[in-house]
């Protein structure tokens, strides 16, 4: 037996020397507080990220951030208060609809629309990407009676997440004085609670602030946003765009105007409850007026400050460590665990490290009712909009570690948005449902020239049903995901287009290498999607036999009738039609074996020598976090352990974990990356099943509690 304790806490994060990129996380995956070194959120302005580099076009029509060294600088990690549930829009000229950031491409079965943002309105396709947005829902910082404090003027600094209780204890010297403070997020409701304890309390130098600040994300030119705050005697409500929230405090100290907390003691405890409201709660609190900015303290009468307020049934500091704490306990004694103590190969201790950060950070960033974004519930990107190709890599490797729950908990959103993916599929002439790549809530596809063209999203929900039903679901997840399955490979089997016999993938298509979006209109039959396809078909013609209904011939014939993925000069190329590879972004060739499992439909010979050219040639600088994981899926399908612990710790600028575990990408637009931990989740997982790691004795592997990933169940021609 693995001593969970003594694994988890040997990596718990201590930070003594500030950093912008030190930025710690508590949270429940549904909602998550971000902290610097004071343990709460005193010093936001230097954590804020930092200006995008302009993009540039090559000269083939590629959008592309210029190349840049890595610099640990170029990552402050924001400090934001972020959840599943908190999303705001600004008011719209005019109501747009899709159809009009749509244009037509050609097909085998006719003119099919995209919302490609080159339709005929621009401000539509620009109001509509940009819409709706995650809220920052507020900051719980420090105030120091309204002296001006720098983190310089801080000594002594010391602050500790610890792993096994999910609570974050700074300590530090400030006026020459001792503060310590310790901050934990209750595991089952949006609510955060904090203790502060130093003298500089009593004598009115130190209190704790609730403030509001301006949305991060940048406006559209015309663009305005409502943004209103009014306070009551322990509650603030928001308005931000068409959004409402209410914050509620209970504490211990002295409740001042606008939530600021002191106290005559040497110890202040408080707790922050966070809730969506709904239109015309409170409406008489903040009258209907013109988009503006700024905040607005009025519209309620001023009250005395309350003593030991409490609102409503809000659970003390105390209580609200103990519940945390006995859910992180449970949280890392159930399911699986893997310690390589005792290896001699010098990079074990820090692949451990990734692995319990990974844990950690996907459970409080990836483990919610919804998909997750990929920077988490830390800052926004892309608007806070989630990316459904991107699902797969935060939370399939729930099931595989023994907690298939965390992964279903968000599953039940493909099932609210079915009907939209449905209609999709109708409007352009498809049977079945079509999955969202870029999206919100609401399941609304964001404009894009990219995009709306990735169809890798597409077979994944019956991948999270088949892990579900191979991990203790059974057989009563097939009547739980049975109309996803059916309804998604419906649209797959409709989707791949017959021409003389064989079908296609497009075009038009974008790859999961979104490198050739440029040519999206004749691109065709990418190596990886073929695969994917062949097997996702595969396994919901299993799921009809379980559920009694036969095989469908249609797909049948699609699955036997697909076109194989190209080869050329012996190894597989990316896609169909020139250029067939372009050696930067994903290694997607790489995913047909690894991320799918073995099929007749990838010979592994000529996958090894796809594997070696891509180590020879690729430009690793261009790639992203989860392509490792990539590498180390398909290594361990070859039978090399060697160059599966090598990929999954490749040094390079887009492989980099930081002290608290995250892997930030570009500058300016993801300091965190959260693909890249559950990939490499994934990829451990997968590893320590199938012997993954160097049998050369130098890695001594202890493992326990894995569940199982998925097989290959296609019937098709094996691979010429």
């Amino acid at each position: 037996m693995i001593d969970r304790e003594r694994l988890v806490r040997g990596h718990n994060v201590v930070v003594t020397t500030w950093h912008p990129s030190s930025t710690l996380s508590v949270g429940n995956g549904d909602f998550a507080v971000n902290v610097d070194v004071t343990g709460l959120q005193t010093f936001p302005r230097e954590h804020e990220l930092l200006p995008r580099p302009v993009v540039v076009t090559d000269e083939h029509g590629v959008r592309r951030l210029p190349p840049r060294e890595f610099d640990l600088d170029d990552f402050p990690v924001p400090l934001r208060v972020q959840s599943t549930w908190g999303w705001y829009a600004t008011a719209p000229g005019r109501p747009y609809t899709l159809d009009e950031a749509a244009t037509g491409y050609r097909t085998r079965r006719g003119e099919v629309r995209y919302p490609d943002g080159l339709g005929p309105a621009p401000e539509a396709a620009a109001w509509l990407y940009a819409n709706p947005r995650r809220l920052d829902l507020g900051r719980l910082g420090l105030d120091f009676a309204g002296r001006q404090v720098g983190l310089g003027d801080l000594t002594a600094t010391r602050v500790e997440l610890d792993l096994w209780t999910g609570c974050v204890h700074a300590r530090f010297t400030v006026f020459g004085r001792p503060v310590e403070v310790w901050t934990v997020v209750h595991p089952d409701r949006d609510l955060v609670a904090t203790r502060v304890r130093s003298p500089l309390l009593a004598d009115g130098r130190l209190r704790l602030r609730l403030s509001f600040p301006d949305q991060a994300d940048p406006l559209l030119e015309g663009e305005k946003l409502l943004q209103e705050t009014v306070y009551g005697e322990a509650w603030a409500e928001r308005r931000v765009g068409d959004a409402r929230y209410v914050v509620e405090v209970a504490t211990d100290g002295v409740l001042g105007p606008e939530l600021l907390i002191g106290t005559t003691a040497d110890e202040l405890t408080a707790t922050a409850a966070f809730a969506a409201t709904r239109a015309g709660t409170r409406a008489g609190d903040l009258p209907a007026s013109e988009p503006t900015t700024g905040t607005r303290a009025g519209d309620l009468p001023a009250s005395e400050p309350a003593t030991g307020t409490r609102a409503g049934d809000l659970p003390a500091f105390e209580e609200v460590r103990q519940v945390a704490a006995a859910h992180w306990r449970d949280f890392w004694t159930r399911g699986a665990a893997i310690s390589f103590e005792g290896s001699s190969d010098p990079r074990a201790r820090e692949l451990e490290r990734r692995v319990v950060l990974s844990r950690y950070l996907t459970a409080v960033h990836c483990a919610g009712t919804m998909p997750p974004q990929e920077s988490g519930l830390v800052h926004n990107s892309w608007g806070g909009k989630f990316h459904l190709e991107m699902h797969w890599w935060h939370a399939a490797h729930f099931a595989v570690w023994g907690r298939p729950d965390l992964l279903e908990r968000s599953l039940g959103w493909y099932r609210d948005i079915l009907g939209a993916a449905g209609e999709t599929a109708r409007r352009q002439g498809y049977a079945g449902a079509r999955w969202p790549k870029q999206v919100g809530p609401d399941g609304r596809e964001s404009p894009s020239d990219i995009g709306a063209f990735i169809i890798w999203q597409q077979p994944h929900p019956i991948y999270y049903a088949e892990l579900l039903r191979l991990n203790g679901g059974g057989d009563a997840v097939l009547e739980r995901y049975r109309e996803i399955v059916l309804e998604t490979a419906a649209f797959m089997a409709d989707f791949a287009e017959e021409d003389g016999g064989t079908y296609h993938l497009g075009p038009p298509v974008v790859p999961a290498q979104e490198t050739y979006y440029p040519d999206r209109a004749r691109t065709a039959d990418p190596t990886f999607e073929l695969a994917y396809w062949a097997w996702a078909l595969g396994v919901a013609q299993d799921w009809r036999e379980r559920l009694g209904m036969g095989r469908c011939a249609a797909w049948d014939a699609v699955i036997d009738g697909l076109a194989r993925p190209p080869v050329r000069d012996g190894v597989y190329a990316a896609v169909a039609v020139e250029p067939y590879t372009v050696t930067d972004d994903h290694p997607s060739m790489l995913m047909a074996l690894g991320f799918v499992p073995e099929t007749p439909m990838i010979d592994r010979d000529t996958m090894a020598a796809t594997y070696d050219d891509v180590l020879a040639r690729w430009d690793f600088s261009s790639t992203w976090g989860w392509d490792y994981p990539v590498l180390a899926m398909c290594a361990t399908k070859l039978g090399r352990p060697e160059a599966a612990v090598d990929a999954l710790l490749m040094d390079t600028p887009k492989n980099r974990t930081l002290a608290g575990g995250h892997v930030p990408q570009f500058r300016g637009g993801l300091s965190v990356y959260l693909p890249a931990n559950g990939g490499l989740l994934a990829a451990v997982a997968m590893m320590a099943k199938e012997g993954g790691f160097p049998r050369d004795g130098t890695w001594r592997v202890r493992q326990e509690g894995f569940g199982a990933f998925p097989t290959g169940t296609v019937s098709c021609a094996p691979a010429q």
